[in-house]
């Protein structure tokens, strides 16, 4: 008999990959595809769904190929996805109304802004553990079925696109609720993905009826909302579809939920950061909602079939690796891997501080018209300086949310789990546990994000018996401890708070 595997679609900001995991954890196929960046005003970022689904088609096949592998050794497809990005699509065509709003997406600013000088900030935070901000999708799906209309689909109907939501013509979702309905035609989301929309009650466990009202999104399009790990299946690929095969989809996380599962985070206190386009560092809270007063978010961090939900605190960073590719885009360097030459190459910044604010501030300024900032130059200041200043953000930016965890958590951080693209790069994860002091464990599979999805779809169809299984496979590739004195980081990290200050509140005219 043939070997079998267990598959996840990882759906992110820039791309889109298939990876196939074996029993032990390991990768044995792996392709990616990018997908276009649609930038239609500043501040505005939307991607095509259409697009997305055919590179998703693209890479699962191409993987499979590659590897020399039938779809029919596949046990089961997990997915995980870019969180808050929303798209709505006609149920009956499948067709989106719209291209989708990306989590960067900033176009809904103004009605944040409204909600904030109502006073409905705390009681959006109670129901939801977030922000009221233009991140999560509430705002998104308001901003689409108010101004989708001369987009629509040709109807005979004359009515408005709420109408038609409420009649159960048109669906909302998440990305992994598109992808869900690709390919089993079932409307699903998981708990995680859920409760990042700013609808959904993360204490109740169920879309908020007075949420919906608020943002005037009829309940009748919001998918079911089912464990991250479902013994009872969100449903199978079309026997007759591009796989030509029954597998079962039963398995998905927001891709930041998906690297806590990924790095085996399964008890109250461990914690991990992933260095993607963003960085999002969070730590299991166990059973326990744990409210932040330190502009962190409470979230769902995952639920398995027939148990509680676990919660997280987060702290979510909007710009880290984008920040080291706008470095590309204005040819300060050619390719990301020579950021770490050019920063080594100089002892210091001079003086100079880069405030990555390109979409705004996350957590823990939240201030969605803070914009990117570079203070501190001088005529001496080189390009090295600059590419220095850039790595530093991601660290000072990594420390804000260390420092805020640990207030709101009582927890020491003492080792910080990491993932993601950025990781690679060992300056960084030098720098890293040097400005906050904290020992930096680096996994052996670096691509967490897709294994947390596989890990969920293999408990649920029962390719792992136990998330002990899922421990002895997580093994550490290098650990970087701290090597620069407590004095030297808390003195560099010391006026970065200057610095972020004069990003702030400065795109007033958008």
């Amino acid at each position: 008999m043939a070997d079998t595997y267990v598959g996840s679609i990882d759906q992110g900001t820039t791309g889109t990959r298939f990876m196939v995991f074996d029993h032990s954890g390991e990768v044995v196929a792996n392709a990616y595809e990018k997908h276009e960046q649609i930038y239609p005003e500043p501040g505005w970022v939307e991607h095509n769904p259409v697009e997305i689904w055919e590179n998703t088609k693209a890479v699962v096949t191409r993987a499979l190929e590659d590897a020399s592998l039938d779809a029919e050794q596949l046990e089961g497809i997990g997915i995980t996805n870019q969180r808050e990005t929303t798209l709505v699509w006609d149920k009956e065509s499948g067709k989106p109304i719209h291209n989708a709003l990306v989590w960067q997406d900033r176009r809904t600013t103004d009605r944040v802004e409204e909600l904030q000088a109502e006073d409905k900030v705390e009681w959006i935070r109670e129901k939801t553990g977030l922000e009221a901000d233009a991140y999560f999708s509430a705002t998104k799906t308001e901003w689409i079925l108010d101004n989708a209309e001369p987009l629509k689909l040709e109807s005979s109907r004359s009515h408005d696109l709420r109408d038609r939501a409420r009649d159960g013509e048109l669906l909302m979702g998440t990305i992994d609720a598109w992808l869900i309905y690709n390919l089993t035609g079932e409307h699903i989301t998981d708990v995680t993905n859920a409760s990042r929309t700013m609808l959904f009650d993360i204490h109740e466990m169920e879309w908020d009826e007075e949420l919906l009202a608020e943002f005037d999104v009829p309940a009748e399009m919001l998918p079911e909302v089912r464990p991250s790990s479902d013994e009872n299946y969100y449903g199978h690929t079309d026997a007759d579809g591009f796989l030509d095969a029954e597998i079962p989809v039963a398995g998905a996380l927001g891709d930041q939920q998906a690297a806590l599962f990924g790095q085996t985070c399964f008890d109250a206190g461990d914690a991990k950061n992933t260095y993607g386009t963003g960085s999002f560092y969070l730590m299991n809270t166990g059973n326990e909602a744990v409210t932040s007063e330190h502009g962190l978010l409470t979230t769902v961090g995952f639920q398995m079939s027939g148990e509680p939900v676990q919660y997280a605190l987060e702290g979510s960073i909007f710009i880290t690796g984008a920040a080291i590719e706008w470095l590309e885009d204005v040819d300060l360097i050619d390719n990301a891997a020579q950021t770490a030459e050019l920063a080594r190459s100089v002892d210091s910044t001079d003086g100079v501080y880069m405030v990555p604010a390109f979409t705004g501030l996350g957590a823990p300024h939240w201030d969605g018209r803070a914009r990117g900032t570079i203070v501190g130059m001088t005529r001496g200041t080189k390009k090295e300086h600059i590419v220095r200043a850039t790595l530093e953000s991601i660290a000072y930016q990594t420390r804000d949310i260390a420092e805020a965890m640990e207030a709101d958590s009582g927890v020491e951080t003492t080792s910080l789990r990491v993932d993601g693209g950025a990781v690679k790069n060992n300056f960084l994860c030098q720098l890293q546990a040097d400005i906050i002091q904290t020992d930096i464990a680096r996994p052996e599979v670096d691509e967490t994000t897709a294994l947390g999805s596989a890990y969920a779809v293999g408990l649920a169809v029962g390719y792992w018996d136990t998330i002990d299984e899922l421990r002895s496979n997580w093994q550490i590739d290098r650990e970087f401890e701290p090597e620069m004195s407590p004095e030297d980081a808390d003195r560099m990290y010391g006026r970065w708070d200057d610095a972020v200050e004069r990003s702030l509140d400065w795109a007033q005219e958008e």
